[in-house]
């Protein structure tokens, strides 16, 4: 363990910033004491020059220069030399001290409320939630500074200094990041070589990835690389083709299993995501210790929020077909054994269905290239394993994981794209959130199809409180009726309650897809699930 201060000074020397600018106040003395002999206080006597002398050193350097600032009283100071910098496109990592984290909340003398104060000239501020996100926060400071060339804030609560860090677990922000915008360059090389020099890699896609383009791109790269392929957890789109032979599946949203999924790779190539996504919080390092991570997005956020020796800013799609060019073929032995669908047997006659009977019935009829728009959470694993993307676009879910997004998604996908149909798979639940977009879809022509799965209840809540250990208080709502209220906004619907009516609509509606400009809900009654990993 080390403390939060000495990981800092860490990141400080290794973005090569050996210089202080500062003009010292109380709640930053736990940060400066004793400062070592390799890193350079220099004073100033008031915040305005700490921040001009700053600006031209960055200015003459060409590199982030490095100030730290007392909290409302010196940031309030440099506000105008703040945006002086911003203006001259000068980078800094600026520094806020705060007061003591513990009794923030009583208003203490020194409190400031800082987020606002210097206005819209930072490029970027940031108040760690936890002490030890402070080092890792000063330096994605450094990688926001570069890419948006002005002042990135870090406010840091005097108290947060002293307390204690394992670097084992790595900071929340890459070592390294490389712009290479649409023209390949020196970014390329260093991925060639990362991925030539590595006896088992493996490439992980997201939905930044979701583009004709950048699938070309990625299987031309991965059939010659000999590496699985497998996509970010909860990705709200599919970044690779999920009945390629090199797909391997969904990744584990749990550090543990996410651990062992990549156990045994040397080198990981990221592609159109950050590094990793999750979803329950695990203690332990996110990825095996021996794993280089290199992450390729064009957006700097989720390379400047990704756990990664490298980071490039470029388009995926040209930077991925110029490694595809450079590297070195692999033998086409190495191919993974992917995961195939798995065979699923309808219920037995009187028995009710399932998730699984209704995503294999789905998965027997729907075309290539299908739009699927996925927001049933408590069998969204399933799902992906019985139903996958196989163009660009085949598959669409909620980013940020809210209800209420897939039923008018859908229907703007239709509208936005006629020549593609579009299908819905929905928890009934889910669909409550945005059913009055029924309406919309049946007024402007939107002919998707909408198959509710209906339990009347919120399964994955129910099985995350029992998870707990404690008793849901809410109740199920198995008296609403999904088809009737779609019948009542406009919306054809029907209630399809045995496995054989299923498949009798699905063969009559499936075929018309293409052409149809009146949506269909179907309300297919499923058995609650037990369980659920995410």
């Amino acid at each position: 363990m080390t403390s939060v201060r000495e990981a800092t000074l860490d990141v400080l020397r290794q973005c090569g910033m050996h210089r202080i600018f500062a003009n010292p106040g109380s709640t930053e003395v736990a940060f400066l004491a004793d400062l070592p002999d390799d890193l350079e206080f220099v004073l100033a006597l008031h915040e305005g020059s700490v921040v001009g002398m700053a600006t031209g050193h960055a200015i003459a350097t060409g590199r982030p220069a490095f100030v730290n600032l007392h909290t409302t009283a010196g940031l309030g100071n440099a506000v105008g030399a703040l945006a002086t910098a911003r203006v001259n496109r000068a980078p800094l990592v600026v520094v806020v001290g705060q007061q003591d984290r513990r009794h923030l909340a009583l208003e203490p003398f020194l409190a400031g409320h800082l987020d606002g104060l210097a206005g819209p000239y930072p490029v970027w501020v940031n108040q760690p939630v936890l002490a030890q996100d402070v080092p890792a926060a000063v330096r994605r400071a450094w990688h926001e500074a570069v890419q948006h060339r002005g002042p990135a804030i870090v406010v840091v609560p005097m108290d947060d200094w002293s307390a204690l860090i394992d670097p084992a677990l790595g900071l929340a922000a890459p070592r390294t990041v490389r712009r290479a915008g649409w023209a390949p360059g020196p970014a390329v090389d260093e991925v060639t070589s990362l991925l030539d020099d590595a006896a088992n890699p493996v490439v992980v896609v997201g939905a930044g990835a979701d583009e004709d383009r950048t699938w070309d791109a990625l299987v031309s790269l991965v059939e010659r690389l000999g590496a699985p392929v497998w996509q970010e957890a909860f990705g709200a789109r599919a970044g690779f083709p999920q009945d390629h032979p090199h797909f391997a599946g969904h990744l584990p949203a749990g550090r543990s299993r996410l651990r062992s999924v990549l156990a045994g790779h040397d080198v990981a190539l990221v592609v159109g995501t950050g590094a990793f996504r999750q979803y329950p919080y695990e203690p332990g390092p996110l990825t095996p210790d021996a794993l280089t991570v290199a992450v390729v997005s064009a957006d700097p956020d989720e390379l400047h929020h990704s756990r990664a020796d490298l980071a490039v800013l470029a388009d995926p799609a040209t930077l991925c077909a110029a490694v595809a060019d450079r590297i070195t073929p692999r033998p086409a032995g190495e191919a993974v054994a992917a995961v195939r669908p798995e065979r699923v047997d309808p219920p037995a006659p009187g028995e009710r269905m399932r998730a699984r009977h209704v995503f294999a019935a789905l998965a027997e009829r729907l075309p290539r290239n299908v739009v699927l728009v996925e927001e049933t959470p408590s069998t969204r694993p399933e799902l992906h394993r019985l139903l996958p993307a196989r163009q660009p676009r085949g598959f669409v879910s909620a980013a940020m994981g809210g209800l209420g997004f897939g039923l008018p998604a859908a229907a703007g996908l239709r509208l936005g794209d006629p020549t593609r149909p579009v299908v819905a798979v929905l928890g009934d639940g889910s669909s409550l959130y945005g059913i009055q977009g029924l309406w919309s879809a049946a007024r402007y022509g939107c002919g998707a199809l909408f198959v509710v799965l209906s339990n009347g209840r919120y399964a994955v809540m129910d099985r995350l409180a029992d998870r707990v250990g404690g008793k849901a208080p809410w109740p199920a709502f198995e008296d609403v009726s999904v088809h009737g209220l779609a019948s009542a906004l406009g919306c054809p619907a029907r209630r399809v309650t045995d496995h054989p009516d299923l498949v009798a609509i699905l063969d009559e509606v499936v075929p018309t897809l293409a052409d149809r400009t009146e949506p269909l809900l179907l309300d297919v009654p499923v058995r609650t699930e037990q369980g659920f990993e995410p």
